[in-house]
């Protein structure tokens, strides 16, 4: 749509998106605020995600006031010292309350008080602290003129703020760079300082992240712990995480800290989520799955409530920007996947674009465009309660008698509580045979509860298929359910065509077709051929079986009467052996 317009239209499109939240659009332009809202129909009340198009052309910071219930988004706009910001004001509906203009000075980093009182923003020359309900501004402390955007954290009930050092743009992201503090309304450095945009998060129990991106003056970037309950941050744990060879170092787009204060996430743009111990930032025992193929991590966030996690990417065409799973590593139930692409809802994740409710009940996400000129913003609320879900009546299979290589179907029936499903759920299934486990992958569970697992036993014996419902944001994971099937060798058989008659003279010539069901065989078959005259049996040449599974065989028969010819296959590993007779007359 056309930015000339003051209501812009945003809604979730998913009518060709796998695996993405069904939606349907709620009509609800509310005036002056620049936003439609998308929600989840009742009958799909998963999740739902509402959706504002930003009155941005940058993006810097996102804060969020608990008590107040308003979410804050500043516009960086920096380029020029006498550029203006901008941050806009919304509620958690997704209504634009306001939106506050720093006239010739770029506002960056953002961060709210403890008591949600005030709001705390950086701006090219000052730190500011605005009223979160009058929007009144005042100057907290002066600082050192910054060109580049600064980082705002409050932590140990003290104001810290990054001052970048650099004359123009050109020089930030390798520009020396302070970490300030406010104490007693005076702008104080803390002596720490190293190059880069030095990222800030706090979080709980007086601690606070420092981390440092890639950059061309820090080829091993580090991440930090400091320690912020007394009047100066004292370092803890540190870590850099390129080895000897110089490899696996961090590419830093943000940082987390779990609502207990015990972990640390990382989104990492080459190694996806990093999860880390706050003690020593050393890998955690489990971690997270890895994001989906295709997909860099640009933003992570925990839950105030400490259930969830959120994690962001930058992703194209169906591959998902968002997953929204539990917390705990540990925990198996399948993430909530959003997909965002192009003008309704922008195409990526924001890096530093994340931030929760403090009762976990909303998620804010800050979306791009593909170029970077544009923004959304997302409040999405994951389900409140889970539902349980069972495997009813066992499992079955067909054909009855299961043979190597042959196609099998095992079929059973999932029951979920709740609301219907927003997009089908799906069952995981394994084969268990004397090689070992095998992931046969995913399948779709129809409305009426039915499954059905296709697969190619390629073992001869028993086989233990186990299938498992991993849960998701609105269901529990269901106990597993499995069978064992007894797989035996794929049949063959041989056809033949004979004469009645035949002559010593001219000989006999008998035609036939070996087929063998199952697996392909690694070489042609070679078949033993056999004649039983009023002289004795005798073995005559092997005939080997032609590419489309034809035969001839040709013989001069040494005695009249009835000559029997038997043509056999031994089988092999796989295949039953087989055999077929004809009885030829033969004459002078």
């Amino acid at each position: 749509m056309s930015a000339q317009f003051s209501l812009w239209g945003a809604q979730l499109n998913t009518a060709h998106r796998p695996r993405r939240l069904a939606a349907t659009l709620l009509a609800a332009a509310l005036a002056g605020t620049g936003l439609t809202v998308a929600v989840a129909p009742a009958a799909h009340a998963a999740a739902s995600d509402a959706v504002a198009k930003l009155p941005i052309s940058s993006y810097s910071a996102l804060a969020v006031d608990n008590v107040h219930q308003r979410v804050f988004v500043a516009d960086s706009n920096v380029g020029y010292y006498l550029n203006s910001g901008t941050i806009a004001v919304y509620n958690f509906a997704g209504e634009r309350l306001t939106t506050i203009t720093t006239n010739q000075a770029h506002v960056s980093g953002l961060a709210v008080s403890a008591d949600g009182s005030k709001l705390y923003a950086g701006l090219r020359d000052r730190i500011e602290a605005i009223d979160t309900t009058t929007y009144e501004r005042t100057v907290v402390a002066y600082a050192n003129t910054d060109y580049c955007g600064r980082e705002v954290a409050q932590s140990g009930g003290q104001v810290y703020f990054t001052t970048p050092f650099a004359s123009n743009v050109s020089q930030c992201a390798t520009a020396e760079t302070y970490l300030d503090a406010v104490i007693d309304g005076t702008h104080t450095r803390t002596g720490w300082n190293d190059y880069g945009d030095l990222l800030l998060e706090a979080g709980a129990g007086d601690r606070m992240l420092m981390g440092q991106p890639l950059n061309a003056k820090a080829a091993n970037p580090f991440l930090t712990v400091y320690d912020t309950s007394g009047p100066s941050p004292v370092r803890d744990a540190a870590r850099r995480f390129a080895d000897a060879d110089g490899k696996g170092a961090l590419d830093l787009k943000d940082l987390a800290l779990s609502a207990d204060g015990s972990k640390v996430a990382v989104a990492d743009a080459t190694a996806g989520t990093r999860l880390l111990n706050t003690t020593d930032l050393s890998d955690a025992a489990t971690g997270y799955q890895a994001l989906p193929d295709g997909a860099t991590a640009s933003s992570v966030a925990f839950s105030g409530d400490g259930k969830y996690i959120a994690r962001g990417a930058a992703a194209t065409g169906s591959t998902p920007d968002l997953l929204v799973q539990p917390a705990d590593p540990t925990d198996s139930t399948a993430p909530l996947e959003f997909v965002f692409e192009g003008s309704l809802d922008g195409d990526k994740v924001v890096p530093r674009g994340m931030e929760w409710s403090a009762d976990g009940s909303r998620l804010f996400a800050v979306t791009t465009n593909a170029t970077g000129g544009q923004y959304w913003l997302h409040i999405i609320q994951p389900p409140a309660v889970q539902y349980d879900a069972r495997f009813t009546g066992g499992l079955t299979h067909s054909p009855a008698a299961a043979a190597a290589g042959e196609p099998l179907a095992v079929r059973g029936k999932l029951e979920q509580d709740g609301p219907a499903p927003a997009e089908p759920l799906k069952v995981k299934a394994t084969r268990t045979d004397a090689n070992g486990t095998h992931e046969l992958g995913t399948f779709t569970v129809k409305a009426d509860g039915t499954f059905t697992v296709l697969d190619e036993p390629d073992l001869v014996g028993d086989a233990t298929y186990t299938v498992s419902y991993l849960g998701d944001l609105t269901h529990r994971p269901a106990e597993d359910i499995t069978t064992t099937v007894s797989v035996g060798k794929a049949p063959t058989s041989i056809a033949l065509t004979a004469p009645e008659e035949g002559s010593l003279s001219t000989g006999v010539e008998i035609t036939g077709t070996f087929t063998a069901q199952g697996k392909a065989l690694p070489d042609r078959a070679v078949l033993k051929v056999t004649r039983t005259d009023r002289l004795g049996t005798g073995t005559l040449s092997s005939v080997t079986v032609a590419a489309d599974g034809t035969f001839t065989i040709n013989d001069l028969p040494r005695t009249r009467g009835d000559a029997d010819y038997t043509v056999s296959w031994p089988g092999d590993d796989l295949h039953s052996a087989s055999s077929a007779s004809a009885t030829v007359y033969v004459r002078r």
